[in-house]
């Protein structure tokens, strides 16, 4: 389906973790090892932060093998704060308005996986965004749909509530409709000082996430480490880099909340309300 990476810490150029290391992001886009599909060639983006409240977004159809201008800012740009995304479209189109990705305020968030027959449930999902929020919806997608479910359930309060809440409705409204097993997930979310990652699935079998253990251990071990400041992060889909063994696996149903150094793990219980 997709590929995802998010990154908190010290400020680093963007290519440094979407363009070099072994297995990156960009050459998952092309040839992916644990997503549903091996190539996610249906567009991509990247949302970061740097020295202002909200984050630049840049989003594009091209495949990210083969934009230029990805590769350029990658080059430039220094973040303490990115999510990154590559697409490989379920069934909407692909388009600019489709990639991830999607932005409010200050609220960057991301998603792997599927709604099962969103088509059919499309409708109630859809009216069940809040008439203030509903206008900012821009593309087709279900990810985008969820999204605005999370914000119109609280996210800018609650965030990991939110989350739970979109997810019940969502496995409500599908279940309610004889469907099986609807939700299937993994969530980067950004509100600009935290990453929220999130790996669940109805059927309890989710899509891969991993995360990068405690730096301070490994540095003693790996100097080559030591280019990262000890408090570096990063969730992604699948591991990269040389060190890929040392990534931890993110169990089933389970909220990750990265904030500096600090890493909490919680239970992901969906609700309905």
């Amino acid at each position: 389906m997709c590929r995802w990476l998010a990154y908190s810490g010290g400020p680093l150029y963007l290519e440094e973790l979407l363009l070099q290391p072994r297995h990156s992001l960009i050459d998952q886009s092309l040839s992916a090892e644990q997503g549903e599909t091996t190539t996610n060639g249906d567009g991509f983006g990247v949302g970061w932060f740097a020295d202002r409240d909200r984050a630049g977004v840049y989003r594009d159809t091209r495949p990210a093998w083969n934009d230029q201008n990805l590769r350029a800012f990658a080059h430039q740009i220094r973040s303490r704060l990115f999510l990154a995304h590559i697409r490989a479209a379920t069934g909407t189109a692909v388009q600019q308005t489709n990639c991830h990705p999607f932005q409010f305020e200050n609220w960057v968030f991301v998603h792997n996986g599927s709604i099962k027959d969103f088509g059919k449930i499309k409708h109630e999902l859809s009216f069940a965004v809040a008439p203030e929020l509903y206008p900012s919806i821009l593309g087709t997608t279900d990810s985008e749909i969820m999204f605005y479910l999370a914000l119109t359930f609280g996210l800018r309060e609650s965030p990991i509530a939110a989350l739970e809440h979109m997810a019940g409705f969502v496995e409500d409204v599908g279940r309610r409709q004889g469907i099986d097993n609807p939700l299937q997930m993994t969530l980067g979310l950004l509100d600009g000082q935290r990453i929220y990652a999130v790996r669940y699935s109805s059927e309890g079998r989710s899509r891969t996430l991993y995360r990068t253990p405690d730096l301070r251990a490994l540095k003693t071990i790996f100097p080559e480490l030591n280019r990262y400041t000890d408090d570096a992060i990063a969730v992604v889909s699948e591991p990269f880099g040389e060190l890929s063994e040392y990534w931890e696996a993110i169990p089933e149903s389970t909220v990750v909340m990265v904030e500096g150094h600090d890493v909490s793990v919680r239970p992901f219980t969906p609700r309905v309300s």
